[in-house]
């Protein structure tokens, strides 16, 4: 009697939600029957609105949810368009294919209204309508927008056709839109199905560990792709949870301040599971990050240990078995218990006994030599130690010579500025790729500071003068700025060798200046046959 009572209670009382949820396939179907058969004396009866309805539906997603824009009628043209021609041997009048295209739109939008969709409510004793939208609008900016609703997307969702690596990154979408909706009650839904993902997948992590212990090569392939599938939404994964934690928050904070009604706490009730909901499943978020470390470092272990065991002359026979009953295949025993009832005829040479030969050490190996400690220089520079000191004695050199001339002039035009630099190093400084690479470091900043430079370099060009200064204060750094010769760094050209390296050249002298750098793109400085620099305005500033 008692299960009798059970049995017509979720009769009554849930039929009304099973209602509910059934509504948002309502219009898939409606639509599916719509046939072409009377449009255009049937010219185009070839064309499946179901499918249709499914493309544009996929495309809304991608656009409103991956891409994070709405779609303007022009956008939906142009991708209907694409698909008619791509995907249905018809042949389209050119006359007829904007109607075409406009027709089948109208149909999925059902002319700006909703889907009604009727049902009776035993409980309530009376019918009911469910409404159901695909796709929406509203006018921004004078210009109409439209986008898939949270029905359309959770009853796409339901047709599994989202790939795996999508399926929680569009289930927080999903929630988004149905907090900002404040259905509540819905967005607890599709938390709980995020956590049943969720699960599943660390499910998944203990079933690859289990089969790499059974066919490593057969778990090492599934490990690759549970990692594809996983790690391509661990970064949006965060960046959704923490919008979607915001939004609760913020929804918590709105209905503090209105009164507190019958109404409004059952919508408190429902915000604060969905909250409740949401802490679980960042923290079951975390735990399939845990396992998805912990599964890498248990399948390179398996994975090194199979690769050494493939060098040993043994065989695994526990392993094999294991195989061959996941397989059902008993006949497969044969190949293994073949040989061990044949004769053994030929002898074999022990690998064990190979390895004692090998390491083996004869009476004079055994003695042992003196080795003779030498004594390192400190000073010893590698070749490319030296070749960064020469780029920072250039670059320091060259950039003492624009504050130098900047603190007599208090402005300098990159054209000016090379008249100098030709008087003092002469025309071969084009020559030398230090040049062209100091003003591209140079140009990456429009204002400069020598008193932050001192404090803290922020740049590569800041760093390479600030460390060739030090180098220079401790008697480590190059007394004279090398010629770079063909060979000498390795990108030729000759140097700034004409001066030597004073030991007052030092960054102290400007402290306090800052200058500012102007672009003129427009402007072509020629500095050799067919080659040019743009200009810059040099100007002090204090």
């Amino acid at each position: 009697m008692a299960l009798k009572y059970v049995m017509i209670n979720d009769i009554i009382e849930e039929h009304n939600a099973r209602m509910q949820n059934l509504r948002k396939y309502y219009p898939f179907f409606v639509l599916a029957e719509t046939t072409f058969a009377q449009y255009k004396e049937g010219r185009y009866a070839q064309l499946d609105m179901g499918y249709i309805t499914m493309a544009v539906l996929r495309f809304f997603i991608q656009e409103n949810s991956f891409n994070e824009r709405e779609v303007s009628y022009d956008e939906y043209e142009e991708f209907m368009g694409q698909l008619l021609d791509r995907d249905f041997d018809v042949e389209i009048a050119e006359e007829d294919r904007t109607d075409l295209i406009m027709y089948i739109f109208d149909k999925i939008k059902n002319d700006g209204r909703a889907f009604e969709f009727t049902f009776y409510d035993p409980g309530k004793k009376q019918r009911k309508t469910g409404r159901v939208k695909l796709i929406d609008s509203h006018i921004v900016d004078g210009k109409v927008l439209y986008f898939i609703t949270a029905d359309g997307i959770e009853f796409y969702l339901d047709t599994k056709e989202i790939k795996d690596e999508s399926k929680i990154n569009v289930q927080q979408l999903l929630l988004e839109k149905m907090i900002v909706g404040e259905n509540f009650r819905g967005g607890i839904e599709v938390v709980r199905r995020i956590n049943s993902e969720v699960n599943r997948l660390i499910r998944e992590k203990d079933e690859i560990v289990n089969l790499l212990s059974i066919d490593v090569f057969k778990g090492a392939e599934e490990y690759e792709n549970y990692m594809k599938t996983v790690g391509k939404w661990f970064a949006d994964e965060q960046k959704l949870f923490a919008k979607n934690k915001a939004l609760v928050d913020k929804a918590i904070t709105k209905a503090s301040y209105d009164n507190m009604g019958k109404g409004n706490m059952k919508a408190m009730e429902e915000i604060s599971q969905l909250e409740l909901e949401l802490k679980r499943t960042i923290i079951k978020h975390g735990s399939l990050i845990s396992s998805t470390m912990e599964l890498q470092n248990i399948s390179d272990n398996i994975i090194h240990k199979a690769k050494l065991q493939k060098l040993r002359p043994a065989f695994d026979f526990a392993g094999q078995l294991q195989s061959i009953i996941k397989d059902d295949r008993p006949d497969k025993m044969l190949t293994i218990l073949a040989p061990l009832f044949a004769p053994r005829i030929v002898k074999t040479f022990s690998m064990t006994s190979i390895d004692h030969m090998l390491t083996l050490k004869s009476e004079d190996n055994a003695k042992t030599t003196k080795v003779k400690k030498e004594q390192l220089d400190p000073n010893f520079r590698y070749e490319d130690e030296l070749l960064d000191e020469q780029i920072s004695a250039n670059f320091t050199k060259l950039f003492h010579e624009l504050l130098d001339q900047l603190s007599k002039w208090g402005h300098l035009s990159l054209k000016e500025f090379n008249g100098i630099l030709e008087v003092k190093f002469g025309k071969e400084i084009y020559d030398n790729k230090d040049y062209y690479s100091f003003l591209t470091h140079l140009a990456q900043k429009d204002r400069y500071s020598v008193d932050e430079i001192l404090k803290k370099p922020d740049t590569m060009l800041e760093g390479m003068l600030v460390d060739h200064i030090e180098r220079i204060k401790t008697g480590k750094g190059i007394a004279i700025l090398q010629n770079q010769t063909d060979g000498d760094m390795g990108h030729g050209g000759s140097g700034l060798s004409r001066e030597m390296y004073a030991p007052e050249l030092t960054l102290d002298a400007f402290r306090g200046m800052t200058f500012t750098l102007e672009f003129h793109p427009d402007e072509e400085i020629q500095i050799g046959e067919d080659m040019y620099v743009t200009g810059i305005q040099f100007n002090k500033t204090s």
